[in-house]
């Protein structure tokens, strides 16, 4: 089994590794690429792998992560307004939600699209990728406390 250990840049790859956003968040897990090599990913505790990373193998391959297509609903709005208000009740409910130019998107859930068609949008049931907020104190990094003042 090929073991991917760290993140790298790179403009080349030699594999892709297409996973779901859940899987993505995890440290340590096994995993097949698209071409059937099982890889095992050894990652740094509290990193998300994002749409276009990069990984290493222990043998110097690259290796590119693709976000695969989920079951996500997307709320597609031309009010800037309004689509504010539906992301706004969608992180109150703390649901991991994408937010793009004119659009939202969350793992589908039919309560969910209920109360967003109830806000005046209606949300379309789809496959496609999902590349949800890092959150405010996300971001693929630790926060450490080995600094000398006192909280």
């Amino acid at each position: 089994m090929l073991q991917l250990i760290e993140r790298v840049t790179a403009s080349a790859s030699d594999g892709v590794l297409r996973l779901p956003f859940d899987i993505r968040q995890k440290s340590r897990f096994r995993a097949a690429l698209d071409d059937g090599t099982e890889v095992g990913v050894f990652l740094e505790r509290g990193q998300i792998l994002r749409d276009g990373d990069c990984l290493r193998t222990e043998d110097g391959r690259v290796v590119r992560v693709e976000a695969a297509d989920e079951s996500v609903s997307t709320v597609r709005c031309a009010d800037p307004t309004l689509l504010a208000r539906v992301c706004y009740h969608l992180g109150n409910r703390h649901v991991p939600l994408q937010i793009g130019h004119g659009f939202c998107r969350y793992r589908h859930d039919h309560v969910l699209d209920e109360m967003v068609h109830g806000l005046g949008v209606s949300p379309a049931a789809e496959q496609a990728p999902f590349e949800p907020e890092a959150g405010a104190y996300g971001g693929g990094h630790g926060h450490g406390h080995g600094h000398d003042h006192e909280h």
